[in-house]
């Protein structure tokens, strides 16, 4: 064996997000529209998710067009030019090429100096997920600043004649650049809690196989996306609030702590039984973006983040917890400052 000893990377840094920035497509499907198709009504689908409106992309509206369209913003609200970036991270389960990744186009097009670029596949945990590599990216210094991008095109895999998901999927894209805080008590990204459930595979999934779309007799379709309902809601809504609670207390906080709340926008009646079960106090301004832009999966919790401070209920600073719940079933949560 040598004597040499590996230079390690630079000592570990707080991180904290810079800034936050969406992309909203511009065709906006109202209830009346979707139940043309599917026996229900826009009071049914308001009861069920709190869904009145969601916006579907036009074919122009692809999901590197969304990713640069929110990324420009992020990177505008944070001050960091392209070239600043060091790693671009792309959660998205709608980009429908294999490869190369969006992330690699993502980091071309933006102008970035040769970024590293991966692609990750975490369903609505996609955003929060990225957000944890970032941060223990910049806090082991591989990385000065990272680009989080969480974007679909869920309207490309929805069955609009299937009662049970073609009011709830949406499309658009969220961005967060990710750096380093000044100094250690400046940090504003807490520890991630995240895991995943592989039993309950089945509850939320890609109902066919891309051979069997590919091969089908009436031609080649668009496999589609299929979700029990029932299980999935009793899921999310008790299972989710332990996840959030462990959240808090891996941040050393509790639920009076916080001025904000942002869970994954996939039902209304699940924000509702979450913030039931954290007991949160009646001043935390609560996400509720879902009820005009539809479950955007990896997407939802930056555009929500954005429209909170667009619309004043949330303030640079301010302490949030987020939660990001899916397809796998995979979560994550931690608590932030928001930028």
């Amino acid at each position: 064996m040598s004597g040499i000893t590996l230079q390690p990377a630079a000592p570990a840094r707080a991180s904290r997000i810079l800034g936050i920035g969406g992309y909203r497509p511009s065709r906006v499907i109202t209830n009346a529209e979707i139940v043309e198709q599917i026996d229900s009504s826009d009071e049914w689908i308001r009861t069920r998710s709190g869904i009145e409106s969601r916006r579907w992309a036009t074919d122009d509206e692809t999901v590197v067009a969304m990713s640069l369209g929110a990324a420009g913003k992020a990177l505008a609200e944070a001050g960091v030019q392209p070239a600043q970036i060091d790693c671009v991270i792309v959660s998205t389960v709608t980009h429908l090429f294999q490869t190369p990744s969006a992330a690699a186009e993502i980091a071309y097009k933006l102008g970035t100096e040769r970024a590293a670029a991966f692609d990750i596949s975490a369903a609505c945990a996609g955003f929060c997920y990225g957000l944890s590599l970032a941060s223990d990216m910049v806090r082991a210094g591989t990385a000065r600043h990272v680009l989080v991008i969480g974007v679909e095109r869920l309207s490309d895999l929805t069955d609009q004649t299937d009662r049970s998901t073609a009011f709830l999927f949406a499309d658009g894209a969220g961005a967060a650049v990710v750096g380093s805080a000044e100094n250690p008590d400046d940090g504003g990204i807490g520890p991630v809690v995240w895991g995943s459930d592989g039993q309950h595979l089945d509850h939320i999934r890609q109902r066919e196989d891309w051979r069997d779309v590919l091969r089908n007799e009436a031609g080649p379709t668009m496999p589609h996306l299929v979700m029990q309902g029932n299980p999935v809601f009793r899921w999310a809504s008790y299972e989710m609030a332990k996840v959030a609670q462990e959240a808090l207390t891996a941040a050393g906080v509790t639920a009076d702590d916080l001025d904000v709340f942002v869970p994954h926008q996939a039902n209304m009646r699940i924000t509702d039984a979450m913030a039931r079960q954290l007991k949160l106090p009646e001043r935390v301004a609560i996400a509720r973006d879902i009820a005009t832009q539809g479950n955007t999966s990896a997407a939802s919790i930056p555009l929500a983040i954005e429209r909170m401070l667009e619309t004043g209920e949330a303030r640079s600073g301010d302490l949030a917890l987020i939660i990001g719940f899916g397809a796998g079933l995979v979560y994550a949560a931690q608590v932030i400052r928001i930028p």
